[in-house]
C-alpha cells in the first residue's frame, strides 16, 4: 500500500522542527569580479608565503650563489621585524641578563654646582616599554641591545677600541644614553657634562629540578667617564 498524507501521523510541530539541510556557498555561484578577488587574494598570500620561507632560509643558510648576488635585497627584508638569530638554539643559548646602565654628572645652572646622579637603569625602562605591550616598538626591544653588543664586540679586553668601529661604538652608545635621559627620564641635557656607563651582568639561576649551583650575584663592568660633546646631544644643537 502506498502511503499517503493521511498516513503521516507527525504534526505540524514535528514537520517544523525536521533538519532542513543546507548547502554551502560555492565558488561557481559567485559572480566574476568576486571570483577573481578570491582567487589573486589566494594567489598573492602564497607567494608572500613562498617568498617569506626562502627569504628566511636564504639568510640563515652558509654562503652560497644567491645570497652573493641578491645579498643586500634579502636582508633589506629580513632586517629588522624578521631577524634570526642562532643563538637563541645553538650551540649555546644565552645564560645571563645584561642591563645597562648610567649614571650622569649635572651642573646647576643656579649656583654652577655639580652633582652625581644616581646608577640609573637603561635596560629597565625598554622592559617596562616592552612588557604587555602587544606590539613593542623594534626601538624598544633591540636598540639598546644591539648598540651594547656592537660596543662589547669592538673593543678588546682592556677596553679599547679597535679601530674606527670601536670609536664608532662609543659614540653610538652614548648617544642613545642621553636620549634616554632626556626622552625617558626627564634631565636637562644641557645640564649634564660627563656620563659613565657599566653592564651590570647576572647568571640566569638554574631550575628548580637541577641541581647545578649557579652564581646569581650581579657583576658590573664600568666604562670611563666620556665628557658630552655638542654633537652628542639630540639634533647636534648646543645651547650652551
Amino acid at each position: 500500500m502506498v502511503p499517503t498524507d493521511h498516513d503521516d501521523h507527525s504534526g505540524p510541530a514535528d514537520r517544523a522542527d525536521a533538519v532542513v539541510p543546507t548547502e554551502s556557498v560555492r565558488l561557481s555561484s559567485l559572480s566574476l569580479p568576486a571570483r577573481l578577488v578570491v582567487a589573486l587574494s589566494i594567489g598573492g598570500l602564497a607567494v608572500f608565503a613562498a617568498w617569506h620561507a626562502l627569504a628566511a632560509f636564504l639568510f640563515v643558510a652558509p654562503s652560497n650563489t644567491i645570497m652573493k648576488d641578491h645579498g643586500p635585497a634579502i636582508r633589506g627584508y629580513i632586517y629588522p621585524e624578521f631577524e634570526q638569530n642562532w643563538k637563541l638554539f645553538a650551540p649555546n643559548p644565552l645564560q645571563r641578563n645584561v642591563a645597562v646602565e648610567v649614571r650622569a654628572e649635572i651642573t646647576d645652572p643656579a649656583d654652577g654646582s655639580t652633582e652625581t646622579t644616581e646608577w640609573l637603569d637603561l635596560t629597565a625602562i625598554d622592559i617596562a616599554n616592552i612588557r604587555h605591550h602587544p606590539l613593542p616598538s623594534h626601538t624598544a626591544q633591540n636598540e639598546l641591545r644591539r648598540a651594547w653588543d656592537f660596543y662589547v664586540s669592538s673593543h678588546d679586553e682592556d677596553g679599547a677600541p679597535r679601530g674606527l668601529r670601536g670609536e664608532l661604538s662609543e659614540q653610538y652608545v652614548t648617544r642613545i644614553a642621553l636620549l634616554r635621559l632626556g626622552e625617558d627620564l626627564g634631565y636637562d641635557l644641557d645640564t649634564v657634562n660627563r656620563i659613565q656607563l657599566r653592564s651590570a651582568t647576572t647568571r640566569v639561576p638554574a631550575p628548580s629540578w637541577s641541581e647545578e649551583n649557579i652564581d646569581t650575584t650581579t657583576g658590573y663592568d664600568e666604562l670611563e667617564w666620556r665628557t658630552v660633546d655638542a654633537a652628542d646631544l639630540p639634533g647636534g644643537r648646543n645651547n650652551r
